[in-house]
């Protein structure tokens, strides 16, 4: 009966001795392993492959002509908008896919092996960096394919996806650390959807600010998804990088610098 108390005191010993060139490592093996779940799954892509094109397609018909006077010169506008959107969205799959492994007993195997604690939530997130990338390369092509072309420039919209995605990533320890502190993965997705609705929708993604009644456009004007489509219509339209540039990437620093010590500080509470 001693033996395996000795054996699991041991293992704690261990991790607390992990060095950080170590837990990297295991950080990414845990990344690898979150690829490998695509690969066996892949549906679990559907809403990265099916939803920027759907959206794209919805909205660019849709609105187009009322709002530019045709198709074309809608593109400008509405693929930023859709762009920062269907990215933004994706990141609250960190979160239902975080809190279904925690009630499938996924993490509570983790914990029995000799490996840094934070490696399977670091993965975790890592892995959902591909999400977010596939997401905004079809984006970017379905664009591309209706007659969308960036007068920025390719080094720009490469500067514009970057930056969309290190947003995203930001996003998405919010909704990890709601996936850590919810009782179910429907809840996880719900309080989710509650937040991202009002800040994607209510901006200036789909319609000029200009067209909203005057209550309504100061929250679009410190709505921080305003300042990140603004950024990204700056890079990929003009080549220009703005103040909303700035302030994009300090936002996202503050959101991991608070979300991050609190999901790392509730998932080692919990596991």
């Amino acid at each position: 009966m001693n033996r395996p108390l000795s054996t699991s005191g041991s293992q704690l010993q261990l991790k607390n001795r992990m060095s950080l060139g170590q837990s990297v490592r295991q950080s990414l093996t845990m990344a690898y392993r979150g690829l490998l779940k695509i690969k066996r799954t892949p549906e679990q892509l559907f809403d990265v492959t099916f939803q920027p094109i759907i959206f794209t397609l919805m909205f660019t018909y849709i609105f187009g002509g009322a709002i530019s006077g045709s198709v074309k010169g809608y593109l400008p506008i509405i693929i930023p908008g859709i762009l920062v959107q269907t990215v933004i969205t994706t990141s609250i799959v960190t979160g239902v896919q975080l809190r279904e492994d925690m009630d499938k007993g996924v993490f509570d195997r983790f914990r029995s092996l000799p490996i840094a604690r934070i490696a399977p939530l670091a993965g975790a997130l890592l892995a959902d960096t591909v999400r977010y990338t596939i997401a905004t390369v079809l984006t970017l092509a379905m664009g591309y394919i209706l007659g969308y072309r960036p007068d920025g420039g390719f080094d720009h919209v490469v500067i514009a996806a970057i930056l969309v995605i290190v947003c995203s990533w930001a996003m998405s320890w919010i909704f990890a650390f709601f996936g850590v502190i919810a009782r179910t993965a429907s809840s996880v997705q719900g309080i989710s959807m509650l937040i991202l609705f009002p800040l994607t929708f209510v901006s200036n993604s789909f319609v000029p600010v200009k067209t909203m009644p005057d209550w309504l456009q100061w929250f679009v004007h410190v709505n921080p998804i305003s300042h990140l489509v603004t950024a990204v219509r700056q890079l990929a339209n003009h080549g220009t990088i703005g103040s909303d540039f700035a302030i994009s990437l300090i936002g996202a620093a503050i959101i991991v610098a608070i979300f991050a010590p609190l999901t790392v500080r509730a998932y080692m509470r919990r596991t």
